[in-house]
């Protein structure tokens, strides 16, 4: 791989760091912090979110009919949702061993915790469970499914594509055919060393 790839990659990564540092202070900001999984607000802060909480009532009279009518819809696609999670996960169960390929962690993408929030009525806290959980899952299968191409197909397409997954600026450009002969093993060396950082 070219050395100004590596190079943006490594700026990529630090800009993430600030990122997240930026996000840190805004916790803080919030009063809040997450201790071993759970979201702790500081004395008080709760209160205050009840008291934001618009009623059931009032959220349903400024709801929109052609939304609700479209509701049905958006629910439905819970049922291909948890198809793709229960096969998604025997797909990695079975067969990412006998690839050397490290799992991937549903726990590290499928977050739900805004539910939590009492600001939110029944409503909103049903739909940020329903968000929470698809998103999620849509996270969690595009890492399996970038840790699969990382492992059987590592070339980039010669079309730009539109927000790649996390493997794919490390795969061997287009054409570079004895990049790809050299170098594949190499790349599936780096899926089972993710190994140790996940378990």
């Amino acid at each position: 791989m070219p050395a100004p790839i590596d190079y943006l990659l490594e700026r990529l990564k630090s800009l993430q760091a600030e990122l997240e540092a930026v996000i840190d202070e805004r916790r803080k900001a919030l009063k809040y912090q997450v201790v071993r999984r759970r979201v702790v607000f500081e004395t008080g802060v709760r209160a205050q979110h009840r008291a934001a909480r618009v009623k059931l009532r009032d959220f349903l009279a400024r709801t929109r009919l052609m939304v609700v009518l479209t509701t049905p819809i958006i629910y439905s696609l819970i049922i291909p949702f948890v198809l793709l999670d229960l096969f998604v996960t025997i797909y990695q169960a079975v067969c990412f061993p006998v690839y050397g390929i490290a799992k991937v962690r549903r726990r590290d993408h499928i977050v739900i915790d805004r539910h939590m929030l009492d600001y939110l009525n029944g409503i909103q806290k049903l739909n940020c469970l329903y968000c929470g959980y698809c998103n999620g899952i849509l996270s969690y299968a595009r890492e399996i499914a970038g840790r699969t191409e990382k492992y059987w197909c590592p070339i980039k397409h010669a079309r730009r594509i539109e927000d790649a997954h996390a493997h794919y600026h490390g795969f061997f450009d287009y054409g570079d055919a004895e990049a790809f002969q050299a170098e594949l093993d190499s790349l599936r060396e780096q899926l089972r060393q993710m190994e140790n950082k996940t378990t």
